[in-house]
C-alpha cells in the first residue's frame, strides 16, 4: 500500500530552518530579495494561527561579504568575526521584513551547553514560549561568536532538531537549495529521481544521503536526514524543500507533494529521553555481554555492573555514556550511576558485590532503565 502525505495544516507549532545558502552567499552577500519572500511567506503561515520558530543559517556569509574577504574566512577567530558582523546584519534584515508585516522579532543565540544541562535547556524553552506567547517571532543561531566546537562542525540542522524538541514543534521544515533527497546526486546524474516520501530513516535512505554531500547547505544531506531521524524519534514530520523556489511552502500546505517528507515514527519519546539521546554528548563508552545486550534491547531492563566487560572514557555520575553490544554496534545511551574508575572495579560483578568491592554502594543499577535510551533496536 502507497503512504499518502498527511496534511501539513494540521501542525499548530513549526521549526523553520532557513539554509545559509539559501539567503546567501560570499560574494553577494545576504540575499534580501529572497529574504523579503520568505517572510512575507512565514507571515502569511502566522496569520493562518501557526506558531513559528525559525533557526537561520548565514551569519558567515554575510560577514564575509560584509567584512570585504576575498576568501571564506578559514581560522576560528575569523569566522567568529565573520558571525558577529553579520549576525547583526542578519538580524536587521529579519527584523525589517517581518516589521512589514506587523511583526516582531527576537534573537535567540545558543550555545551547545544551553542544550546539554538540563536547567538551562528548561530556561531556553521557558524563554522561547513566552516570547511565542507574547506574539514575538523568534530567529534562532548557534553563538557562533563564542562557540569552536559548533563552527567546526557547521551545522545548524543539528540546532533546528535542537530546537525542535526545545519548543515541542510537531513539524520541522528545511529550507535547503536543493528540491529534496535523491535516489543519486542530482549533480552527477540527471536522471536521479527525488524521493517525496520517507517512512523511515532506514541504513539505505542514510547511504543514499551520504552519496549527495553537494546537495545543500553547510551540512550537506547527509546531515539533514540525521535531523530528519533524530526528530522522528520525538514524533515530529520532518519536510526539506528547495528555499530558493519563492511558493513552495504555501504550495505544501495545500497538499502538494513538494520536497521530501519524512514521517515521525509511531513511539515518540519522552522529552527527558530524547534530550539523554541526543543533547549530551557522550563521555564514555561500556560494552556489554550478550545477557546484558538482550536484556536492554528485548527486555526493558536498566544496566547492571555483571553484563559489563569493558569500560573506557573520564566520566562523572550523571554523564551520559554510550553502550555497545559484543559486535562492537552502539545500542543505547544513558546517565551513569557510576563514575569511570568506580565502574572500571565493579564491572563484571553481581549488584551484591558492589559495596565489598568500593566499600559502599549508590545503586544496584549502574544506569536505570528510566534514565537509559535505545538508540539501535535492529540487533
Amino acid at each position: 500500500m502507497t503512504l499518502k502525505r498527511p496534511a501539513l495544516s494540521k501542525n499548530k507549532r513549526i521549526v523553520i530552518k532557513i539554509g545559509s545558502k539559501v539567503i546567501a552567499s560570499r560574494d553577494r552577500g545576504l540575499d534580501e530579495t529572497r529574504l523579503k519572500e520568505i517572510a512575507e511567506e512565514l507571515s502569511t503561515l502566522r496569520n493562518q494561527g501557526h506558531e513559528l520558530f525559525i533557526v537561520s543559517s548565514g551569519a558567515i556569509l554575510c560577514g564575509t561579504e560584509k567584512l570585504g574577504l576575498a576568501k571564506p574566512p578559514q581560522t576560528i577567530p575569523m569566522k567568529q568575526a565573520a558571525a558577529a558582523v553579520g549576525q547583526s546584519r542578519l538580524m536587521w534584515a529579519y527584523e525589517k521584513f517581518f516589521e512589514q508585516s506587523g511583526i516582531k522579532v527576537a534573537q535567540i543565540l545558543l550555545t551547545h551547553g544551553d542544550i546539554s544541562d538540563r536547567k538551562r535547556f528548561i530556561n531556553a524553552r521557558n524563554t522561547l514560549m513566552t516570547l511565542q506567547e507574547h506574539g514575538i517571532l523568534p530567529i534562532i543561531n548557534e553563538n557562533d561568536t563564542v562557540t569552536v566546537s559548533e563552527l567546526k562542525m557547521g551545522d545548524n540542522d543539528d540546532l533546528a532538531a535542537q530546537t525542535t524538541h526545545l519548543v515541542d514543534a510537531s513539524l520541522l521544515i528545511a529550507l535547503s537549495d536543493v528540491d529534496g533527497l535523491y535516489t543519486e546526486d542530482p549533480t552527477l546524474n540527471p536522471q536521479a529521481e527525488r524521493i517525496p516520501l520517507v517512512e523511515q530513516v532506514t541504513d539505505q535512505i542514510q547511504a543514499i544521503a551520504g552519496d549527495t554531500g553537494k546537495q545543500g547547505g553547510t551540512g550537506g544531506m547527509a546531515s539533514k536526514v540525521k535531523m530528519a531521524k533524530n526528530v522522528a524519534s520525538y514524533g515530529v514530520t520532518t519536510l526539506i524543500i528547495n528555499g530558493k523556489t519563492s511558493g513552495l511552502i504555501q504550495r505544501a500546505f495545500e497538499g502538494e507533494a513538494v520536497g521530501t517528507l519524512f514521517l515521525p515514527q509511531s513511539g515518540r519519546r519522552s522529552s527527558k529521553k530524547q534530550w539523554i539521546a541526543y543533547s549530551l554528548k557522550a563521555r564514555g563508552r561500556v560494552w556489554l555481554d550478550a545477557g546484558a545486550t538482550e536484556a536492554l534491547l528485548k527486555k526493558g531492563r536498566s544496566l547492571l555492573p555483571s553484563g559489563i566487560t569493558r569500560v573506557e572514557g573520564s566520566f562523572e555520575v550523571g554523564d551520559a555514556v554510550l553502550c555497545f553490544s559484543p559486535d562492537e554496534k552502539e545500542i543505547a545511551k544513558g546517565l551513569t550511576n557510576y563514575n569511570a574508575s568506580e565502574m572500571i572495579q565493579i564491572k563484571g560483578l553481581r549488584s551484591a558485590q558492589i559495596e565489598a568491592k568500593l566499600g559502599y554502594k549508590g545503586m544496584d543499577e549502574v544506569i536505570h532503565r528510566d534514565n537509559l535510551v535505545i538508540v539501535n533496536e535492529t540487533l
